[in-house]
């Protein structure tokens, strides 16, 4: 692809400067790594290891990616301190995002590839969104953005996102899952290349409520969805008891999991891909695509940090931006 892809600053005082700077310098190795520039502190970025070569449009990052990493700066309101968050850069992570975001939404960059943020420093500051998805989905105009998780083995998408259980069981409705599933369809065809695309529906309670021994959600909530979507023409299935549905030989039998919270979906995907997954926005005018690990403070600053989701998000927008061309 011609165009370069724009990779946010995250949190400071976490890993995304080491990572951003390892993938760079994989990259000069011989790592298949599309160009990319980081939006952030100039002199913040010249602090890993690897010379930093400051640019003042995304037009310039392809010819200096060659000499250094190429930074668009930002400034931080203070220096960052490894593994300390400070609210008070909050405005310049937040800026780092926006400015990514329109240079994809006018197509002077190829995708957003989003650094880890910490949403409770954001919080302080008086960020009002609950994470990056939701943000990014206000900026491009989609008001019901999508979140799946991606790696070698599965891919996943929750239908309630970031709230609390008790939040995520109140809010699920057959429409919401509906939605979800649509939107995932839709993007396995356009941005993965699967001609046909299989859905795996996820039940809620254990045993996918036992024949409502255990719960009626499936039956009042779920199932009246993906008789919905196999209505649209869509293939989807289920509900599937979510204990035996991400087993080896049943993951044979899908392209995607609908799962009806967060962490049904995200702890099957980090625990058979936490090095390779990628977080991917869904249903928006862009693309857009993060590692699914977060800001790491606990090891920010000591050079043990793995660019290996990093690295896998920024080769999965450059396979959905040679697929969308």
């Amino acid at each position: 692809m011609s165009l370069p892809l724009a990779l946010t600053m995250g949190d400071p005082a976490g890993i995304g400067g080491e990572i951003a700077a390892a993938t760079w310098l994989g990259a000069r190795q011989g790592q298949v790594i599309a160009p990319f520039f980081l939006i952030a502190d100039l002199r913040w970025a010249g602090g890993f290891g690897v010379p930093v070569e400051a640019i003042e449009h995304p037009s310039g990052a392809v010819a200096a990616f060659g000499r250094g990493l190429p930074v668009l700066p930002v400034a931080l309101a203070i220096p960052a301190v490894a593994g300390r968050p400070d609210p008070a850069n909050a405005g310049a992570v937040i800026a780092s995002i926006e400015r990514a975001v329109r240079f994809a939404f006018d197509g002077s960059a190829g995708a957003v590839v989003t650094n880890p943020i910490a949403k409770s420093v954001l919080y302080q500051a008086g960020f009002a969104h609950p994470g990056h998805t939701e943000f990014i989905g206000e900026l491009t105009g989609v008001s019901h953005p999508v979140m799946m998780l991606a790696g070698p083995s599965l891919r996943v998408v929750p239908v309630t996102v970031h709230v609390s259980l008790r939040r995520a069981l109140e809010s699920l409705t057959t429409e919401a899952i509906v939605l979800a599933a649509r939107v995932t369809h839709a993007a396995l065809m356009q941005d993965f290349g699967i001609a046909a695309p299989r859905l795996a529906v996820a039940g809620l309670n254990p045993h996918a409520g036992e024949a409502g021994a255990m719960g009626d959600e499936e039956t009042r909530i779920i199932a009246p969805a993906i008789e919905a979507l196999r209505a649209e023409g869509i293939a989807a299935f289920g509900p599937l008891p979510p204990d035996t549905m991400f087993t080896a030989p049943a993951r044979q039998g899908y392209d995607a999991a609908i799962c009806m919270y967060h962490d049904q979906a995200l702890i099957p995907l980090k625990t058979l891909d936490m090095e390779t997954g990628v977080n991917v926005t869904l249903g928006l005018p862009i693309i857009r695509t993060s590692p699914d690990h977060g800001t790491a403070f606990d090891i920010a600053g000591q050079g043990i940090a793995r660019p290996t989701s990093l690295m896998a998000a920024l080769r999965l927008a450059s396979a959905i931006a040679g697929r969308r061309a």
